[in-house]
């Protein structure tokens, strides 16, 4: 995963001015997933709050990127930091989806709840399938020069779909896509492993 993206550069200003504090990487991280839980109950409360909480879940995306670049400017790196940091990012974009269809349920029904949980489950999986299982590498895209993303950079549309009244399509899309991407990831590994043991028996 790149630490050169976008994002990083938007937080960076702001994390040299809290690295001189006595604020670690994993403060960032509680901070970071207590946003997002409260961006979730905020997109599933319906009325407003969907809009109030796509604000809420874009500053949690900011807090995501931030413990990162403080640990890397204060060396406070630790193997537990980066398994809390992986598991609240998980943890918060699954229940983000999940709140998405709660929300949903005036207008899809209980196919919004089912369509969240299937896109959280999704998100889930691929999370596993890259940190846990290490069968990809989540890397950054260069967009053009200076201009770097991460996959998961692409989280930042949820609210502008949920602020434009487009949360039903792209649920159903995420519910489409996420558990394709799963399966494309463990189908891919699985042919990797064997090409790898063709090598070796010839």
């Amino acid at each position: 995963m790149s630490t050169d993206t976008v994002i990083h550069r938007i937080v960076r200003p702001a994390v040299r001015r809290i690295a001189r504090t006595r604020v670690t990487p994993n403060h960032l991280t509680t901070l970071r997933v207590a946003t997002g839980l409260a961006a979730a109950a905020a997109f599933a409360a319906g009325g407003p709050w969907p809009a109030i909480g796509g604000a809420v879940f874009v500053l949690s995306m900011l807090l995501d990127r931030a413990d990162g670049e403080l640990a890397r400017q204060t060396g406070r790196s630790s193997r537990f930091g980066h398994w809390y940091d992986i598991v609240g990012d998980c943890l918060c974009n699954m229940l983000a989806l999940f709140g998405i269809g709660i929300g949903l349920w005036d207008t899809l029904g209980a196919l919004g709840p089912l369509l969240g949980a299937v896109a959280g489950a999704g998100v889930g999986v691929m999370f596993w399938e890259i940190h846990g299982l290490r069968l990809a590498e989540a890397r950054g895209y260069q967009l053009r020069p200076g201009v770097v993303v991460d996959p998961d950079d692409a989280l930042v549309l949820v609210p502008v779909f949920v602020w434009t009244g487009a949360a039903a399509p792209m649920l159903v899309a995420a519910a489409v896509i996420t558990p394709l991407a799963s399966v494309w990831l463990a189908l891919r590994a699985g042919r990797r492993t064997e090409e790898r043991a063709g090598q070796r028996r010839s």
